[in-house]
């Protein structure tokens, strides 16, 4: 399928103005182009309300949004948001998060984890841990009524979700992990890096240049940072995976939502096509982009209702 006619344009726009790719300018110069681009964007529905809390860490502490939707949530939602472990915020991520408590009937703890370089690995990583655990600790005290808890992200931050449910596996209960994009190893040999980057949002060059400002080369096989590499996926929560037709992530992504089914996991792949990495902050822009990320807010919605009928809610 050809890229949707709103990316194909986007993209021959930024060509045109000369934008240079994310891996020619410095993390501070990346940030900005970010957060840069939340007018065009757009913004998020309207939900009940949102809040900032600050979130306790090994470190210290960690600001957050916690939105909540219009009626009683369903479950709670810890949200890691993508930017290669170096760019984004809970801000640059607010309208997207505002599309999954509308649609999910979901709380949504979206935290502001460290961000490399200036905090490398596993600085982010054990950010986003401890603001799980926060969160399994305090689900009544956030929603006002015990729900359960479910765990997502995009790009970097479903790497940091899927990393989070493994090393908590046995400790805390997830009824489902979304993950939209995830990067999931650090072969960057794979046919939809040699394929699929010239041109595109994300580009070989830029994942390289992500994964060396996360941590040295010779950390990047470590399943912490390269879930694929794990030696056992069993019993991590059920899975929702989306992939990109046109994304450098995809085939690792689509490798790992098969690595989690032959390890028991019960998983649901949906590969968008028409469409490039990054796509799910163009929910208001792109028709099959908002209806990806609505199909896993549903997705999330219809495992918390299961797991609350099980007696599940924490």
């Amino acid at each position: 399928m050809p890229l949707h006619p709103f990316i194909e344009t986007m993209l021959a726009q930024l060509a045109a103005a000369g934008r240079p790719p994310v891996s020619a300018g410095t993390p501070e110069q990346a940030r900005a182009l970010v957060s840069a681009a939340r007018p065009a964007l757009g913004e998020g529905p309207e939900v009940g309300s949102v809040a900032r809390i600050d979130v306790p860490t090994r470190a210290g502490s960690v600001s957050a949004l916690l939105l909540k939707p219009k009626t009683e949530p369903v479950g709670l939602l810890v949200y890691l948001h993508g930017g290669g472990w170096v760019v984004g915020s809970a801000d640059d991520f607010e309208a997207l998060a505002r599309v999954v408590v509308a649609e999910s009937g979901c709380a949504l703890l979206l935290p502001d984890y460290r961000l490399a370089p200036e905090h490398p690995f596993p600085a982010g990583l054990e950010d986003s841990e401890d603001a799980t655990l926060f969160a399994a600790s305090d689900v009544s005290a956030l929603c006002g009524k015990a729900v359960p808890l479910a765990i997502a992200g995009d790009s970097a931050g479903a790497n940091l979700a899927t990393v989070v449910a493994r090393r908590l596996r046995g400790r805390v209960e997830f009824c489902i992990q979304g993950l939209i994009y995830p990067v999931a190893d650090c072969d960057f040999e794979r046919s939809s890096y040699r394929d699929l980057s010239d041109g595109m949002p994300l580009s070989r060059a830029d994942m390289i240049w992500f994964f060396d400002h996360y941590a040295p080369r010779e950390r990047h096989a470590d399943p912490d940072i390269s879930p694929l590499r794990a030696a056992d996926l069993a019993g991590l929560p059920p899975a929702h995976v989306v992939t990109a037709q046109y994304d450098v992530l995809r085939d690792e992504g689509e490798a790992y939502a098969a690595a989690l089914a032959a390890a028991g996991v019960p998983v649901t792949h949906r590969r968008i096509d028409g469409l490039t990495h990054g796509f799910a902050r163009l929910h208001n822009h792109v028709d099959t982009a908002h209806a990806a990320v609505a199909g896993m807010a549903h997705a999330i919605a219809a495992a918390c209702r299961a797991a609350a009928s099980r007696g599940s809610a924490r």
